[in-house]
């Protein structure tokens, strides 16, 4: 990730999606919420119920409340009827929720061409914040400002949180969130004080469950908007035309970022207070997502059709197998408490369907590579006798390798066996299809599943001899077998360039919500035989490194350790060195008025703080992986509820409070 403190430049860009105004007033914007596409009209459904939940769990809390505080027995029974009823309404609630999360069909491609429906997940829906208030009280009450000459940056602010609730679906929304998620890092800095609280409530409602949840901490903003950026790489890699190759590329480098996404929320936040980013769920979507990935590619080897080459019909086997492979850790995940309790149901028929047919395609492809292949020539039996090898999980019942790749009739007898398999396991599939009430109305994956079907008793009905009195042998399992494995990516933030907002307060160096200062001036200083009588060094802000004793600067009361940040009026917290002393030595007999800021050590935390702090977004230094492999040492944390490592510990280079030694000290 590119991160600025430097006023110089700003992030944005105009495209069909992303607009910049003219005033400046904010770099980004979301999709319009009122345009009435399909998704956007699932997702504004899905804030509607996300309300009712809310309204309906305040309810039902408030009931419980009166239930345990009376004792009149008659309010008791009124009370008792009107909990049922409420309950009764959050269970139908939860059902609309749940169907609404099983309309993965709106997010598919409308190509025509047939492939099996993916999974995509909805994005956490958020409430409007008004962070304006206690911003403007922070940047008067402890940076020492005019917060009225803030109100176009902390609208630039507003109207970028506004936007990140509706993100187009695509890279321009990607690139939204991302920017948003990457401003929370100043936004961190500057105003969020372990010491200090901003009295402000983030709430997010859950993506599976739509129970609202809500925290003081940055941390569950920042998680939340991650979130978010995983559940839109799942519907962009949903929406891809898998029938082509680079629509397959493009949902599998979807499907991957979704992962890293996730990845990276599971291993770098803990006691997330919604279920869906609980460890156990982000495990479940982090298996799911790099199921897609390996479904993908196999549809990539199936793209030019089903190969005649025996050795290319096995791998295609082995793919396949993989997929069932995956495909069922993700079905067991998801069937395990907690993580049963609020997946969607057809979510998890839709994994053992998939499962199922995958194992029958295993199955499919290794009868193909049996009874479609000619003899093996005497030259190719080793080659083939090693494919074969690693090919099955068990050895198959009957003859020697060997004499089973030089005789047809056996090879014959092993694929009627692999195809009866097939057979049984796409019929599995579409008995499970068939049992799932929001599945029956998905046409799409019941047709590829029963072409699978059809296509494998034909290939049965066509070696099946009239005379075949033996007993068909069980075919052992295919063993699982990918050449290429998903990858789990954590998202580019680095494609996305931000600047503080907020450059204007000062470098994060000195001026952020951690330190504490005292304000003096404007001081006024006449030039003596001596000069001023203190001397500078460090840049951005300068430092008076050394106060000349018996001088001018030691009679106004400026010490050793102030910052000078304004000269004559004019703010230099972002001066260099040179810049300063210039305009020093440019006074004359008047005199110079400088205003300065003295550093006040940090009063210990009390118990009370302590206790607060446990759930702040603190210690967690970026990576070089995270910022794209560019060596950009960055201070602070993104991420962590609940890390040990104490805040700021990444500013340790840059001691806010003692001289750099990059410049030479310079009398004033």
């Amino acid at each position: 990730m590119i991160l600025e403190e430097s006023p110089d430049s700003e992030g944005g860009g105009d495209d069909g999606f992303l607009l910049q105004p003219v005033d400046g007033s904010s770099v980004r914007k979301g999709c319009n919420p009122l345009v009435q596409t399909q998704r956007s009209r699932l997702q504004s459904y899905r804030a509607r119920i996300n309300q009712q939940i809310n309204k309906e769990m305040r309810m039902r809390t408030g009931a419980e409340n009166l239930f345990r505080a009376t004792t009149n027995h008659r309010v008791k029974e009124t009370v008792a009827l009107e909990l049922s009823y409420v309950n009764s309404n959050l269970q139908l609630l939860k059902e609309e929720l749940e169907e609404l999360n099983s309309s993965v069909d709106v997010y598919q491609n409308e190509s025509e061409d047939i492939s099996v429906p993916m999974i995509p997940l909805g994005l956490k829906e958020t409430k409007e914040l008004d962070l304006a208030t206690p911003l403007r009280e922070m940047i008067s009450e402890h940076y020492g400002e005019d917060s009225t000459s803030y109100e176009v940056e902390i609208k630039k602010l507003m109207d970028l949180r506004q936007a990140i609730r509706t993100p187009s679906r695509n890279e321009a929304g990607l690139d939204l969130l991302m920017e948003y998620y990457n401003h929370l890092y100043f936004l961190d800095i500057r105003f969020f004080s372990p010491s200090r609280n901003l009295g402000v409530f983030f709430h997010w409602y859950d993506s599976l469950t739509g129970v609202p949840s809500y925290q003081r901490t940055l941390a569950f903003e920042k998680g939340s908007v991650l979130f978010n950026i995983g559940a839109l790489y799942t519907q962009i890699g949903a929406r891809q035309d898998r029938g082509t190759r680079s629509g397959i590329d493009c949902a599998i480098e979807a499907f991957q970022r979704a992962a890293g996404a996730f990845n990276y929320l599971k291993e770098n936040f803990s006691n997330a207070p919604s279920l869906d980013m609980s460890v156990a769920s982000l495990l479940m979507l982090v298996r799911l997502m790099t199921a897609q990935v390996q479904e993908c590619v196999f549809e990539q080897l199936t793209l030019s059709g089903t190969p005649r080459e025996p050795l290319s019909q096995m791998r295609l086997a082995q793919e396949a197998a993989q997929v069932e492979d995956v495909y069922s850790l993700v079905y067991q995940t998801m069937v395990q408490p907690p993580v049963r309790d609020y997946v969607p149901f057809s979510w998890t028929t839709m994994v053992n369907v998939k499962a199922k047919h995958f194992r029958g395609l295993s199955h499919y492809y290794a009868a193909i590579a049996l009874c479609d292949g000619p003899p093996v020539a005497d030259s190719e039996i080793p080659k083939y006798e090693k494919a074969f090898l690693q090919f099955h999980i068990t050895v198959p019942e009957g003859p020697s390798l060997p004499v089973l790749l030089q005789d047809s009739e056996e090879r014959r007898k092993l694929a009627k066996a692999h195809l009866r398999k097939a057979m049984m396991n796409h019929e599995e599939a579409l008995r499970l299809h068939a049992v799932c009430r929001i599945l029956r109305k998905m046409d799409l994956l019941q047709e590829v599943v029963s072409l699978a079907h059809r296509r494998s008793l034909a290939k049965y009905s066509e070696i099946d001899h009239e005379d075949d009195f033996f007993e068909t042998a069980e075919a052992p399992e295919v063993h699982p077998k990918t050449h290429q494995k998903p990858e789990i990516k954590t998202p580019n933030f680095s494609q996305v360039k931000v600047t503080d907002i907020f450059h204007r307060l000062g470098p994060l160096s000195v001026f952020s919500a951690k330190n504490q200062w005292r304000l003096k001036g404007p001081i006024h200083l006449t030039r003596g035989e001596g000069g001023f009588g203190f001397t500078l060094r460090g840049d951005s802000p300068v430092l008076i490194a050394a106060v000349i004793p018996g001088g001018r600067a030691e009679a106004a009361g400026l010490k050793e350790g102030d910052y000078i940040v304004s000269v004559n009026g004019e703010p230099c917290k972002w001066g260099k060195h040179s810049e300063v002393v210039a305009l020093l030595t440019g006074v004359g007999e008047e005199g110079v008025d400088i205003g300065v800021v003295t550093p006040q050590r940090e009063e210990p935390l009390g118990l009370g703080d302590k206790k607060m702090t446990t759930l702040s977004s603190v210690g967690l230094l970026r990576s070089d992986k995270e910022n794209g492999g560019q060596s950009v040492t960055l201070p602070g944390p993104f991420l962590g509820w609940n890390k040990k490592a104490k805040r700021g510990q990444g500013l340790k280079r840059l001691q806010p409070f003692s001289p750099s030694a990059d410049n030479t000290p310079a009398s004033c």
